[in-house]
């Protein structure tokens, strides 16, 4: 509900950038990720875009990487959706 009281307050000629990582929700168990789900909704709509990352696009240490991976790994082996990051493809022109 945050997500779309603020996603339905953007004014005229305006620009918003939303930013999170759907693999790091600490909401209780049966409470949607606002982006996750702002993702799956609005994902088709011309002039909206989501940009998605990969454990190649880490710029921390580079044991980060492998942290990443050591995890995605472990909730694929446990049958989890693994929030693995691909590249996005842009809707509309920008």
């Amino acid at each position: 509900d945050q997500m779309r009281m603020f996603l339905t307050r953007l004014g005229h000629a305006s620009k918003s950038v939303v930013t999170g990582d759907i693999t790091q929700v600490d909401l209780p168990s049966g409470h949607a990720s606002g982006l996750v789900e702002a993702r799956s909704l609005l994902g088709q709509i011309e002039g909206i875009c989501f940009c998605s990352f990969s454990d190649v696009d880490v710029v921390r240490h580079p044991l980060v990487q492998k942290i990443i991976l050591a995890y995605e790994s472990r909730d694929m082996a446990q049958g989890r959706e693994v929030g693995k990051r691909t590249e996005g493809k842009p809707n509309g022109s920008g």
